[in-house]
């Protein structure tokens, strides 16, 4: 019995000290999706692991960075939540909301759907893209098989590898890459002549409501031109059991003309939409609310120990930062100021305490910013001004604290001397690595990672 439950221990994936990664769900071309158990809360989650090396090959690193963009830009309860993005030297691990309901498109693949459901669908499509449109965010992807199903039937849009952001609008204010599937691309975009996403995202809407009610879709054929040609025209029939008011709203769905294609705000004031709809509660995206936060914060004299750990610093960035030869900080948003950054094994508090005696002795002035950040400035005139600077302190697993300094104002030369010759010798009994310190000598690439891995205390 022993024996058993030891060879289940050693079986068990866990992935940056934080997933238990469980069974195969699905996979693709150039990923794996697993299902994944948080460790200390229990919550389930899906894990996308992606192969780095095939994702360069295959041209489609942007298609991954426009992914993580917009899906950390749409938190709204129909949209599937990406809580974090992590990686190693060859993978990158997305993990997201666990949807156990299954597709929509196998919903539909049995039939049609009675009315009152298929309103409760369109109703949750429609608030999760005037979602995604308000944050300028196109899908171009919309169809029955990227609409997730929750535990509790309500819908949740996924797949927004092919979206569009507004930096993707050329000169002439429309997107020109053509892409989605045939059935559900809206005329203009086959066109090949420009076309605005958001307007091309509701002739998909369109589309699907129709599939919900009808069980099958508005344009096809066997030969593919010939549906094109029917798309065109916006040339379709309705089946004898769509009621009066479903088709005049479809009919003002799939409108050839975009310029003449119904708006979102005109959707929602329709009477057929607007039976039994409730809107959501507003969602603020996660960065807005850390910078509402951190505008409060305020600043004080002493470092003071209220709050028992720092804020988490994400493995994906850390690795990004500390690795050599591994560099996917592109992927982020925000873009770091010129800084220096270091590891260390000892608690957040015992390093805050550290800095602030080596503050002193340097002469520096020592004030906190927040809970685990703080800011050092120097007396004494530079070359511009003062020399200032932040240190933070991030956990990244229970045994290794990161901190980040960043210079705030001052000269750079002075700053990178100051980190040099002063801030690392006094600080050389906390440091474990700093940045860019080879700390996995000299191997083959697949054994340093392994060995990084390992003194990053996590477990792949």
């Amino acid at each position: 019995m022993a024996d058993t439950e030891d060879r289940s221990q050693i079986q068990r994936h866990i992935l940056f000290g934080k997933y238990e990664m469980g069974r195969l769900l699905g996979k693709g071309t150039f990923a794996k999706v697993y299902y994944g158990k948080h460790v200390v809360s229990g919550e389930s989650v899906a894990i996308k692991v992606i192969n780095k090396d095939q994702v360069k090959k295959g041209g489609m690193m942007e298609q991954i960075k426009r992914e993580i963009s917009v899906m950390r830009l749409v938190r709204h309860p129909n949209v599937v939540e990406i809580k974090e993005v992590m990686a190693t030297k060859t993978k990158i691990f997305f993990v997201m909301e666990h949807v156990r309901g299954g597709e929509l498109f196998a919903k539909v693949a049995r039939g049609k759907l009675k009315e009152d459901v298929a309103r409760k669908y369109f109703q949750q499509l429609i608030s999760a893209v005037d979602f995604c449109h308000s944050r300028g965010v196109s899908h171009r992807d919309l169809k029955p098989e990227n609409l997730l199903l929750d535990e509790n039937e309500d819908l949740k849009v996924s797949d927004f590898g092919l979206s569009a952001l507004p930096e993707q609008i050329l000169n002439d204010g429309l997107l020109h890459t053509q892409c989605g599937t045939p059935a559900y691309v809206a005329p203009e975009v086959l066109r090949k002549k420009g076309y605005d996403g958001s307007k091309a995202d509701i002739w998909s809407c369109g589309v699907i409501l129709y599939v919900l009610l009808a069980g099958f879709l508005p344009f096809q054929d066997e030969n593919i031109m010939k549906m094109y040609r029917k798309v065109f025209k916006a040339e379709f029939e309705y089946p004898p059991w769509f009621s009066t008011e479903s088709k005049r709203l479809i009919s003002k769905l799939l409108v050839a003309d975009p310029g003449r294609r119904i708006t979102i705000p005109s959707i929602m004031r329709v009477s057929w939409f607007r039976k039994g709809f409730t809107s959501p509660p507003a969602f603020l995206i996660q960065e807005q609310q850390q910078q509402n936060q951190e505008s409060n914060d305020q600043e004080s004299d002493s470092f003071i120990t209220k709050v028992s750990s720092p804020k988490f610093f994400n493995a994906f960035e850390f690795i990004s930062s500390m690795s050599s030869g591994f560099d996917l900080s592109s992927l982020f948003e925000n873009k770091r100021k010129t800084g220096s950054m270091f590891t260390s094994k000892c608690s957040a508090n015992a390093i805050m305490e550290k800095l602030e005696r080596v503050a002193r002795g340097l002469n520096f002035k020592f004030a906190k910013v927040k809970d685990f950040k703080v800011r050092l400035q120097g007396t004494s005139e530079g070359r511009k001004g003062k020399l200032s600077m932040t240190a933070e302190v991030f956990q990244v697993a229970p045994e290794v604290a990161v901190v980040e300094f960043l210079k705030s104002a001052g000269d750079t030369l002075e700053y990178a001397k100051f980190c040099e010759e002063d801030v690392r010798p006094a600080l050389k009994d906390i440091v474990w690595t700093w940045q860019g310190d080879n700390i996995c000598n000299s191997k083959s690439e697949e054994d340093e990672e392994e060995d990084c891995e390992k003194h990053l205390s996590l477990q792949i």
